[in-house]
C-alpha cells in the first residue's frame, strides 16, 4: 500500500488488516474490548477505520495479535490517512457528505465495472453533457452547477494517472444514446468522445440493445470498484446512488451478486466492435 493512495482507501487499508490479524490469531471482538477497555462499537469502528488507532492502541492490538513487527508499517500508513488531503477538498460545497467516501474509494480503485441505464457514467462524459445532466435540479445555482462540473471531471482523472490507470468497464443501455441531453451539439460532442474512450486499451465499453431482454439489473444503474494487490481479502465495494444517499454493498455475497450482474450483462451486451458500431450510427443520425 503506497502513501500517495486516498485517504479512504489508506483507511480502508488499516480496518480490513486489523481485522484479518484479529482473526488468523482467533481472537474475538469481545477479547479485544476487554483487552483495550472499548465497546464493541468502538473496536468495530477501528476495524473499519471510522476511527483511525492511536500509537499505544496499535501496540497492544499487535502484540495480542502476535505480529508486533507490523508496527511501522501500520504508524506510517495511519500518518499518512490522518494527512491525507483530497483533490477535492476546495468543492466541499458541491460533495455531500455520503459521497466523499465514494470519491475517496473510486480515486483509489484500480478497477471500475458500472452500468447505467439512464445517462452516460459520470467517467466518460464530456463537460457540455455533465453540465446539462446536472442542470436537471432546478434548485441548483450557476455556482452549484459549475462546481459539480469539475468535480465531475476531477474524477476522469484516474482513467489518466500516470502510475496505474484505472482499468474501466463500462455498459451503457442503449437508450441512453438516444435520449436527450442538451441541444443537438451536446450530443453529437458526447457520442464522439465515447468512440475515442472505446478505442481506448484500458476501457472496455459496450452497449446493451434495446432488444437485450430482461437482465439482473433492471433495477438501475451500479459500480463496482476494485482495489490494489495489497488489499489482500477486500472483495471490493458495490456503490449505488440515489437522490438523498449512495448505498454501499461491500459483504462478500453483496458483491459477488452484483459481479454475477456484470458478468451476465457482458454476455448480453454487444461485443466492442458491435458497440463502435452502435456509437458511430447513433453519432450520425444526431449529426443529420
Amino acid at each position: 500500500m503506497v502513501a500517495t493512495s486516498s485517504p479512504a482507501l489508506l483507511r480502508r487499508w488499516i480496518g480490513l488488516n486489523l481485522r484479518q490479524l484479529r482473526e488468523e490469531a482467533g481472537k474475538e471482538r469481545s477479547e479485544v474490548m476487554q483487552r483495550l477497555g472499548l465497546s464493541r462499537a468502538q473496536v468495530g469502528h477501528l476495524e473499519t477505520a471510522e476511527r483511525l488507532p492511536s500509537k499505544p492502541v496499535l501496540e497492544i492490538l499487535l502484540d495480542f495479535y502476535g505480529k508486533p513487527d507490523r508496527l511501522p508499517d501500520f504508524l506510517r500508513i495511519v500518518e499518512a490517512a490522518r494527512k491525507g488531503k483530497n483533490w477535492w477538498d476546495k468543492l466541499s460545497g458541491a460533495v455531500p457528505s455520503w459521497f466523499d467516501l465514494f470519491l475517496g474509494l473510486e480515486a483509489g480503485a484500480t478497477e471500475v465495472f458500472s452500468f447505467d441505464a439512464y445517462v452516460v457514467p459520470g467517467l466518460l462524459q464530456t463537460p457540455a453533457y455533465a453540465e446539462a445532466v446536472i442542470r436537471a435540479d432546478p434548485e441548483l445555482t450557476d455556482e452549484q452547477v459549475q462546481q459539480r462540473v469539475e468535480l465531475r471531471l476531477g474524477r476522469q482523472n484516474i482513467l489518466d494517472r500516470t502510475e496505474e490507470p484505472v482499468r474501466l468497464w463500462a455498459i451503457i443501455d442503449e437508450s441512453v444514446l438516444h435520449r436527450p441531453r442538451g441541444n443537438t451539439e451536446v450530443m453529437a460532442e458526447q457520442l464522439d468522445h465515447l468512440i475515442k474512450l472505446g478505442e481506448r486499451p484500458r476501457i472496455d465499453l459496450q452497449i446493451l440493445p434495446l432488444n437485450a431482454g430482461a437482465h439482473l439489473a433492471q433495477s438501475g444503474g451500479f459500480q463496482i470498484l476494485k482495489f490494489p494487490g495489497e488489499m489482500t481479502g477486500d472483495p471490493g465495494i458495490v456503490y449505488l446512488e440515489g437522490l438523498v444517499e449512495g448505498r454501499y454493498y461491500e459483504k462478500p455475497d453483496e458483491v459477488a451478486l452484483y459481479e454475477r450482474a456484470m458478468t451476465r450483462l457482458r454476455v448480453q451486451a454487444a461485443n466492442q466492435e458491435d458497440s463502435q458500431a452502435m456509437l458511430r450510427r447513433a453519432a450520425q443520425e444526431v449529426h443529420k
